[in-house]
């Protein structure tokens, strides 16, 4: 048992001040086998914080650690039978990331190295005040929000996410109507969502506006494209790993579920995963729970998944590339966004949407389109949909001539007398095959016997 506290301190010096907020949605695990400590501990911060659990061992906090995610450990060095440094050291082996203050009474300069080199966050020395221990707290959780929030910030960059207009969808036509709908409807909810369409159809828009519009807004909305990760590191990118896991892990390293904890995962082109992969995906889904890559615990997880795909999943289900029981998991509501071509009325609000954006992107001159422009758009099939007239609007406020911007548009049913080069008529030919099969990649690149990523890349290369 630990020798006895002194007397704690109350009083405080100064007002402590939350940097950032947020303390109603975390919770913290206080591990201390002293009931005075505890009892002060928990009558702290109970009311700041959403939940408060106390243990007298590491045994009981293993328990609780196997069953829900905490946000921080308050964790006592001086422990029976136990450390609490040897048991920090022991479970961040096994793969847990949990923020952890350690605070204890007898304290020395090897065992703060060792504390520090195990992963604790701070250290304190008892007797503290009330406002040292909030201090410490506020720190942990200050970090945490900084570490995630630069984590989504640099792959948002890494990606090009457009960051504007993540509030909501762009439009007011018959056909857009249902699906803003069903999104305010589907954020009151943490219910697995599919989204399903066409290339460039706004998927990933509707996602964020779900998460936006949801009570998990204050956390992290976090996207990833299946099918843009390597098949060999795809469980490593959601998971994360333990340092030693396989052959290059020099340290531990979080997964997109850690980032997302109390949030949003979104998992664009879903149908690309490999079938090793949607077993432990199903399983994460039906569990509440990830096993990093070399770890030998389960970790909770509090987050909300929502899916998206281009393909059909039904055909891939009957193909065997899709497993039928993550399809039904992940199909518990499915939101079908319509292609640009059946939404046309909505053309003239998103152009004039992405002038408005890309002109301060680009710092040039605001143009407004005129009817001219839009008889042009309105009469394209726009097999690339909405990211392919947010390119063809760049290119206009680039170009600055409406008919250099025409003759782009109508390439896909006419070529120029004088530009009958290779590369022109193959272009011709991919995108009448496209607008055939509804902007349908994989259909197109079977019907022109190519596969989905080369024609991926030409579409890319033609900025659509």
């Amino acid at each position: 048992m630990s020798a006895a506290t002194p007397p704690i301190n109350t009083e405080t010096d100064e007002p402590f001040v939350e940097a950032f907020g947020g303390w109603q949605e975390r919770s913290i695990l206080i591990v201390d086998d002293e009931p005075g400590m505890r009892s002060f501990l928990q009558r702290t911060l109970i009311g700041r914080c959403n939940r408060v659990e106390a243990v007298e061992s590491v045994e009981d906090a293993n328990v609780l650690l196997g069953q829900r995610h905490f946000d921080l450990i308050i964790l006592d060095n001086s422990l029976p039978g136990k450390s609490g440094v040897d048991w920090l050291q022991e479970v961040r082996e096994l793969g847990l990331h949990n923020d952890v203050v350690l605070i204890t009474a007898f304290a020395d300069l090897e065992t703060a190295i060792r504390a520090l080199r195990a992963g604790a966050a701070d250290f304190l020395l008892k007797p503290f005040r009330v406002n040292q221990i909030l201090s410490a707290i506020g720190r942990c959780f200050d970090r945490a929000h900084l570490r995630r929030e630069n984590f989504i910030l640099r792959r948002e960059l890494d990606t090009h996410v457009d960051l504007a207009g993540v509030d909501g969808l762009v439009g007011q036509s018959t056909a857009l109507q249902p699906i803003r709908d069903a999104i305010k409807r589907l954020a009151t909810v943490p219910s697995t969502v599919l989204i399903t369409g066409e290339s460039g159809t706004g998927k990933e828009i509707a996602a964020r506006a779900m998460h936006k519009l949801s009570n998990r807004s204050g956390n992290n909305f976090v996207p990833i494209n299946c099918g843009a990760v390597a098949p060999d590191i795809i469980e490593s990118e959601l998971f994360g790993h333990i340092k030693g896991a396989f052959s290059g892990a020099a340290s531990s390293r979080e997964g997109l579920f850690f980032y997302a904890q109390g949030g949003t995962l979104f998992l664009d082109e879903v149908a690309e995963l490999p079938l090793a992969m949607q077993v432990k995906l199903l399983r994460v889904l039906e569990e509440k729970k990830i096993r990093p890559v070399g770890a030998e615990r389960e970790i909770p997880v509090d987050v909300r998944v929502i899916a998206a795909t281009n393909r059909n999943v039904e055909d891939a289900v009957r193909e065997g590339r899709f497993r039928q029981d993550l399809y039904y998991r992940l199909n518990v509501v499915q939101i079908h966004m319509p292609p640009l071509r059946e939404r046309t009325d909505d053309i003239p609000a998103l152009a004039e949407y992405f002038v408005r954006q890309l002109s301060q992107q680009l710092g040039v001159a605001a143009k407004k389109p005129d009817s001219a422009l839009f008889a042009s758009l309105a009469s394209y099939a726009w097999p690339g949909n909405v990211r392919e007239l947010r390119n063809l609007i760049e290119r206009w406020l680039i170009l600055g001539n409406i008919s250099d911007v025409t003759s782009s548009t109508t390439a896909a049913s006419v070529i120029n007398n004088n530009d009958v080069t290779l590369e022109a008529v193959e272009k011709q030919h991919i995108l009448k095959i496209l607008a055939e099969v509804d902007g349908n990649k994989s259909e197109a690149g079977r019907r022109l016997g190519i596969s989905r990523k080369t024609l991926e890349r030409k579409c890319a290369e033609w900025g659509m």
